[in-house]
């Protein structure tokens, strides 16, 4: 029996930060099935957590700590690794401060990645304007199947138990962002056992700290959208500019 998180030998070889995109994206409407906030600090944290998964770096204490600074093949994951404090010998207040990270380098990470599946051929872009002024922009899968063959992954991933680490990871994150919910083939049922993975995860508990940070802050979500110039709300909310 193959691997439940494996693809199939017709889908593109995708890093986590793209997975992550492509399971929150609504390819209907072209946005976030959650806020666009959240959704960019789970795609910082799933940079972090594909290149710990390279063998790049490791987490201690909260800290990040580059144990290889080689770049990886991918340009953009090299460009965000040379972003972490370099290896040092002192272990005194050594490496990057993992929710700091995650906060400092989301949209870049969310807004290069978008731009990455676009240059690929995975994803076509619209700009629209929000009431005729504000620009906008909507991201639509050119296959129509590549977003639910996503989500066909995860929930076969959960139904399995979320048997490897990197299937962990993504559970995690949807836990941390809201979306648990939204992509279990479960439902509500699914939320404790993804809380559970969240815990266990430090990257995706340094995306929820963020997420609980702007919720603190505001009462509800980024209000942003996906790249769109009215409100977002929660998972599962609309935006503006529809």
């Amino acid at each position: 029996m193959s691997s439940p998180a494996s693809s199939p030998a017709s889908s593109p070889a995708l890093t986590l930060p793209e997975e992550m995109l492509l399971l929150a994206l609504d390819p209907q409407r072209g946005k976030p099935l959650c806020a666009r906030g959240y959704l960019r600090y789970a795609t910082a944290g799933a940079v972090l957590a594909e290149l710990e998964l390279q063998g790049r770096i490791r987490e201690e204490r909260g800290r990040v700590q580059v144990v290889n600074p080689l770049d990886p093949a991918d340009p953009l994951l090299a460009s965000l690794l040379r972003t972490l404090d370099p290896p040092s010998k002192s272990r005194f207040r050594s490496g990057t401060n993992a929710k700091r990270w995650v906060r400092q380098h989301a949209q870049y990470a969310e807004e290069n990645h978008l731009d990455a599946l676009v240059q690929r051929g995975l994803l076509s872009r619209e700009t629209r304007r929000f009431l005729g002024l504000f620009p906008y922009q909507r991201h639509f899968p050119v296959h129509p199947d590549l977003c639910a063959a996503a989500l066909r992954r995860f929930q076969h991933a959960e139904a399995y138990g979320f048997p490897d680490q990197r299937s962990r990871i993504l559970a995690a994150l949807a836990a941390a962002t809201g979306l648990a919910t939204t992509l279990s083939a479960q439902g509500r049922g699914s939320r404790p056992a993804m809380k559970l993975l969240l815990r266990a995860q430090w990257t995706a508990l340094a995306v929820y700290r963020n997420v609980k940070q702007d919720r603190s802050n505001s009462g509800s979500g980024d209000g942003g959208g996906w790249s769109d110039g009215g409100g977002g709300g929660g998972c599962g909310g609309g935006g503006g500019g529809d």
